[in-house]
């Protein structure tokens, strides 16, 4: 008979003064994309700016990578708060389709506002990741499911509307002007807005 499994143990929880360094280090972090520019936050520059060794910076982060992707980490999980219990339409409390616009539109607006930071969060020595389940995929899919929207498989539905906010035209948008930005984004939010109502249009017919 082969030995029961033994129960993994929970992580152990981050030391008080290596969580303190942490939030100073993103705090003093987003101080220098807003006075330099994401371009410009080097490894050496925040550990000077927060007074703090080179060592615990590359500890903490390992890469420059790293550093924004803790950034862009942090601000999804804000994100994700906002959708699991912020106010309605993002959060609970409105219809599911009304849901489903709300979240492509704010979707689409936290991607365009960092998308130079999910740029500099991608370490060149690493793949680029795909195919990897996101909140959008998992969201989508929840709220299709509560409109019994008529199609046979909720989950490939899901991943290919998931695609249309998660694509790597949103991560690696060029535009020359904030003016072309802006127009992009409202292009590409109202053409949500257009798709889930067209995808969700039988579901409403069949109510009325």
């Amino acid at each position: 008979m082969e030995p029961a499994a033994l129960p993994l143990a929970p992580p152990r929880p981050e030391r008080g003064d290596a969580a303190r360094n942490r939030r100073h280090l993103l705090a003093m972090a987003r101080l220098m994309i807003a006075e330099v520019g994401v371009e410009k936050v080097t490894m050496d520059g925040l550990a000077e700016r927060a007074g703090l060794g080179k060592g615990t910076v590359f500890r903490r982060f390992g890469t420059r990578a790293g550093i924004f992707h803790a950034l862009l980490d942090e601000d999804e999980t804000a994100f994700q708060q906002s959708v699991l219990s912020g106010p309605p339409p993002l959060g609970p409390g409105a219809a599911p389709v009304a849901r489903l616009i709300a979240f492509g539109r704010a979707r689409i607006d936290f991607l365009f506002d960092h998308a130079a930071i999910a740029r500099a969060s991608l370490d060149t020595n690493q793949p680029i990741p795909v195919g990897v389940g996101t909140i959008s995929q998992f969201h989508i899919r929840m709220l299709l499911n509560q409109t019994h929207v008529d199609v046979l498989d909720t989950d490939v539905l899901a991943v290919q509307l998931a695609a249309a906010l998660e694509g790597p035209i949103l991560l690696y948008l060029r535009t020359p002007t904030a003016a072309d930005a802006d127009h992009m984004r409202w292009r590409l939010a109202d053409g949500w807005q257009i798709l889930i109502e067209r995808t969700c249009t039988p579901l409403v017919l069949d109510a009325g």
